[in-house]
């Protein structure tokens, strides 16, 4: 069965938590080219990287708010639900109250109310910083060794998964998404910013050669989702899955591929930035559980996925605004909120009503 056929027969509703970001958008758009019961997830408008999509099939609503949550739920109705929502995954998302709201505490209350509906499947966006610091082609047994609130945060859902699978039987899975590119990757990361250099005859900052990631293209990584929802067997609700290439890139190979595609004579300029506080030196997949039990490998090499997103940005009518659309650029935006109360003739009511705004009015950011 070829993937249109696997999408056409998922169960629907489908709803992607999330499809604002860069991987909700791309498994959003994928779905909706071929069924109209798909909706997706947006913190706020605009969002980028969801126009042309009709507004019928996008959701403005904020997930950390518990009514909203059960509202979408009875709104939907969805019998699939892939789960794309994630904050921490940027050095700049610093924020470690609002990684764990957002990772793990939304987890929590949505599996929740999922367990007492009738789904087909959960598929959920892990991480392979879940592994932290055993990061070297670690099979889904290995002991995690955290080194980062985001890793905390996604391995603490990866748990909860595990528990809603294995002792109330729900149809779910998570799914370690390792260095995920291709189009409308957030401008801020490596390949966007190799690409934009290359086209310049030129190279990006690099960190240190030795470093080794593993990249994986974006539409392999949507086809990781799908074939999940579709080949996820009930022994299997609640595991964990890599999802990689399966191959270590160091980023002097980066650099090697980037010279012959871009035609860069002159050499690259290595750790001309500061690694992150949680970078290890290897940092890559080991796929035959995905393989073997989804059913599911990766069938872009990194030159092909390399190509394929220099075509797409070529393509891109307004360059510099997509450069300008890196969440990087929103860290100092604030917004705010006016509540106008009655309070006539009494002073004591005020103070309480003001704490009572106190704690509903939260500082949040996009997710």
């Amino acid at each position: 069965m070829d993937l249109d056929q696997k999408i056409r027969r998922l169960q629907g509703p489908i709803l992607v938590l999330g499809g604002s970001g860069f991987i909700g958008a791309n498994l959003l758009r994928q779905l909706l080219k071929l069924r109209e019961d798909v909706f997706g997830t947006t913190s706020r408008f605009p969002a980028w990287r969801l126009e042309g999509l009709s507004e019928k099939n996008v959701i403005v609503v904020d997930l950390l708010v518990d009514s909203n949550l059960d509202f979408l739920i009875d709104k939907t109705k969805p019998g699939t639900i892939f789960n794309c929502v994630a904050f921490g995954a940027y050095s700049f998302e610093k924020d470690s109250q609002l990684i764990y709201q957002t990772n793990f505490n939304l987890t929590a209350k949505l599996l929740e109310r999922l367990a007492s509906r009738q789904i087909s499947c959960y598929v959920h966006a892990g991480s392979s910083s879940e592994y932290g610091d055993k990061s070297a082609a670690p099979s889904e047994t290995e002991l995690p060794a955290p080194n980062s609130d985001y890793a905390v945060s996604k391995i603490a859902c990866a748990n909860l998964l595990y528990f809603y699978g294995k002792k109330k039987q729900l149809p779910c899975a998570n799914l370690r998404l390792y260095s995920v590119y291709g189009p409308l990757e957030d401008s801020s990361r490596l390949i966007p910013n190799l690409i934009r250099c290359g086209l310049e005859s030129k190279y990006p900052n690099f960190v240190s050669p030795d470093i080794s990631r593993d990249f994986v293209y974006i539409e392999d990584v949507c086809e990781a989702f799908i074939d999940t929802a579709w080949n996820l067997k009930k022994e299997d609700y609640g595991e964990s899955f890599n999802i990689g290439s399966g191959q270590k890139m160091t980023i002097s190979d980066v650099a090697i591929f980037a010279s012959k595609i871009f035609n860069i004579s002159k050499e690259p300029t290595y750790n001309s930035m500061t690694n992150r506080h949680w970078d290890v030196i290897d940092w890559y997949a080991d796929v035959t559980k995905a393989q073997e039990l989804l059913v599911w490998k990766p069938q872009t090499s990194f030159k092909d996925g390399l190509l394929k997103t220099t075509e797409w940005y070529k393509g891109l009518e307004d360059k510099e605004r997509y450069h300008q659309s890196s969440k990087k650029f929103g860290l100092d935006i604030i917004y705010s909120v006016t509540a106008i109360i009655a309070c006539y003739k009494d002073n004591k009511a005020i103070p309480i009503m003001y704490e009572r705004l106190k704690k509903t009015f939260i500082y949040k950011t996009e997710y």
